[in-house]
């Protein structure tokens, strides 16, 4: 019996949706069990009376800023978080002698000063921001430079098999004045100094939504999860189930298509034993098992005389 892949791989699915629909249903309860802070001043003096033992878990909205913000040199913005790429763009021979666009980066860099989150009543500052989930950045500017042609560029350009086509910059950026929602656990310093930073298990959401949207796209997501689980679920059950149908009626068909082609030379052989004046009793087992493979699949009566080959 063929192993139906199909109907394996969409088990396997299934059974992987099932567990991101499980995933993203606890996020969201835990981020409906999460402490909400009205304000910074809130937040200050619900640490102050918190446990020391245990991890506090809150979530926390302002507007981003920072006392050194860095400035994008192409579109001049301010923010405090700057990632910026440089992605070579050229055409190149394929196999079959034709050109096809590619690209390759060239430069990767990202910058990140100390910033923090200001609602008018205190500040709150985030670090490892850049592992957070749902953190957005800002394309800044995207600019495109073209290569400049010369003949001996060209040239060697040609016998690599390459066609340079210019340089594309883009700059991403968190810029200041953003309005964000931290999940993450808060802690303060002696100083004073309450900052959010990833838990050593639990939720750390960067995201201009709301807690509210948060755990409304969580609650969907992961509700598409387990209808396309169902859906994939049913599917390959029905393709498991098929092929072990048909596996058991060809066995069944197997079975029976044998057994008439016994039946039928036994019928054969007491046959020719009655015109042989009872010599049948002498012949060896040999001679039915001669029979039963030289009977014709078609009549199961007569010895064929035609084989078909392919």
């Amino acid at each position: 019996m063929m192993i139906p892949w199909g109907g394996v791989g969409c088990c396997l699915s299934a059974a992987a949706l099932y567990l991101l629909g499980r995933s993203s249903g606890r996020d969201a309860e835990v981020l409906r069990s999460v402490a909400r802070a009205g304000s910074m001043k809130d937040l200050a003096a619900i640490l102050d009376t918190a446990s020391k033992v245990l991890p506090l878990v809150v979530a926390v909205s302002g507007r981003v800023g920072s006392d050194t913000p860095l400035i994008c040199q192409q579109s001049g913005m301010r923010g405090v978080i700057v990632e910026e790429t440089a992605e070579q763009h050229f055409l190149k021979h394929n196999d079959a002698g034709s050109w096809i666009q590619d690209s390759a980066v060239m430069l990767s860099v990202s910058k990140e000063v100390p910033w923090y989150l200001d609602d008018g009543t205190g500040r709150v500052y985030v670090v490892g921001a850049r592992a957070a989930a749902g953190l957005i950045l800002t394309v800044a500017s995207e600019v495109f430079e073209e290569s400049g042609r010369t003949l001996v560029r060209g040239t060697l350009d040609y016998l690599q098999g390459l066609k340079m086509l210019g340089v594309k910059r883009t700059e991403r950026v968190l810029p200041t004045g953003t309005s964000l929602t931290v999940v993450g656990e808060a802690i303060k310093d002696d100083v004073g100094t309450i900052r959010i930073q990833r838990p050593h298990k639990g939720p750390f959401y960067v995201s201009p939504k709301s807690i509210d949207q948060l755990i409304l796209n969580l609650g969907k997501w992961a509700k598409l999860y387990r209808l396309a689980s169902m859906g994939f679920a049913t599917f390959g059950v029905f393709l498991l189930a098929k092929r072990a149908i048909q596996h058991f009626l060809e066995r069944k068909r197997r079975h029976e298509l044998q057994k008439r082609v016994f039946n039928a030379a036994a019928q054969r052989q007491a046959r020719e034993a009655e015109g042989g004046n009872g010599t049948s009793d002498t012949e060896p087992n040999s001679k039915k098992d001669q029979l039963v493979l030289d009977i014709c699949v078609i009549c199961l009566e007569q010895e064929y005389n035609a084989v078909f080959v392919p």
